[in-house]
């Protein structure tokens, strides 16, 4: 995969740190800051995940879905019951 040269502007201690780290991963800073927005960007991924399926699910049932499952609770019962 082709790579990119970019430039980014951070504190001194923060670049200490992470040259540190390179060093004592045996890998070049490059690569650890690669590494760092590839997790920061799988991390935002999930919590926009997480927060559609809880946007999907926060909603109550509607009356037809709550008569529903009132009448599927005792067919429930019978198969749990059964299994046991």
């Amino acid at each position: 995969m082709p790579s990119v040269k970019t430039a980014i502007s951070i504190q001194e201690s923060l670049f200490k740190q992470a040259d540190a780290l390179a060093r004592r991963m045996d890998i070049s800073r490059s690569q650890l800051f690669a590494m760092a927005v590839e997790e920061f960007i799988r991390q935002h991924q999930s919590q926009q995940l997480l927060e559609q399926i809880n946007r999907a699910y926060e909603d109550e049932p509607d009356l037809p879905e709550r008569e529903y499952l009132e009448r599927m609770k005792p067919r429930h019962r019978q198969l749990l019951e059964g299994q046991w």
